[in-house]
């Protein structure tokens, strides 16, 4: 059976519709919130999905609010999913400080296994498994054709999930992501706060490290402020890049002068980025 999902929200814009929903979602055992937008299209017609995960402090608001994605996905017929950051409710653990780097809006797409966040930081699942059932059951979605792109913390989910998931996403971008959060100090914080000490789990959600142990896509594309001020201590894309050399994959990385880690830069180069997956999922 369908999961009920309630529509919070649905406004035109740019011949199509973006929606606001929420369901209750088996994964987290919470009461999860999404956005979509779906272009304007023929009757019966299937449109390729892009992924779109969010960093640090966000929700689906971010994104809907502040991306610009609409007029290019009108254009390019692509459906743009955005999810939440991390489950939220009465009872969800949280950061015991009130940290803005973990716990709530801070799940960093994994699945927690240790306490008291395993019982609903499953974001992994969640993202990976249950709200794909739910986009290819209730929109027009091709789910032969999905890419995954993201920032900061969701430029870790694009690239780890897209890493982990080559035959299932066409195309893998980023914008100013945290490509090995092994060795920086938010990722050593939220891995180790929801992995435990289980070196093996840590590389399974490390872009560099799923890099070196074999992972492979045909191609990457990662812009980065160089005005970011979070370039040198948690970002730090040289490595991706070494990595990618390394293994053979093609990495656009741009360095994009003069840009920080807002989204007044991730506004700036969505388009680009959206073309980019355009051409990969309509090949």
């Amino acid at each position: 059976m369908p999961v009920p999902v309630e529509t919070l929200s649905s406004v035109r814009s740019f011949g199509g519709e973006q929606a606001v929903l929420r369901h209750a979602s088996e994964a987290t055992g919470t009461d999860m919130t999404f956005s979509v937008f779906v272009p304007d299209h023929a009757e019966g017609a299937k449109l390729p999905v892009v992924w779109y995960l969010s960093g640090l402090t966000c929700t689906h608001a971010n994104v809907t609010e502040k991306g610009d994605y609409r007029r290019a996905c009108a254009k390019l017929g692509l459906i743009f999913v955005a999810p939440d950051t991390s489950p939220r409710g009465e009872g969800v653990a949280d950061d015991p400080e009130g940290a803005y780097d973990f716990g709530l809006g801070a799940g960093f797409y994994v699945d927690a296994t240790r306490d008291p966040f395993a019982q609903h930081y499953k974001m992994w699942t969640y993202v990976t498994e249950e709200l794909p059932e739910i986009i290819g059951d209730c929109f027009p979605a091709d789910m032969d054709r999905q890419s995954i792109m993201g920032h900061s913390m969701g430029g870790h989910g694009a690239l780890t999930i897209g890493l982990t998931l080559p035959e299932r996403f066409k195309a893998v971008s980023a914008f100013a992501p945290i490509v090995a959060p092994s060795q920086v100090p938010w990722g050593q914080k939220a891995l180790g706060g929801y992995l435990g000490d289980d070196a093996a789990a840590w590389r399974r959600h490390d872009a560099v490290a799923l890099i070196e142990d074999g992972a492979r896509v045909p191609a990457l594309l990662v812009d980065q402020g160089e005005a970011d001020n979070f370039l040198v201590e948690q970002l730090k894309p040289q490595l991706l890049a070494h990595a990618c050399e390394a293994a053979g994959i093609d990495l656009m990385l741009r360095m994009q002068p003069g840009y920080d880690h807002s989204y007044y830069f991730i506004s700036t180069f969505m388009e680009d980025h959206l073309r980019w997956h355009a051409a990969r999922l309509m090949a």
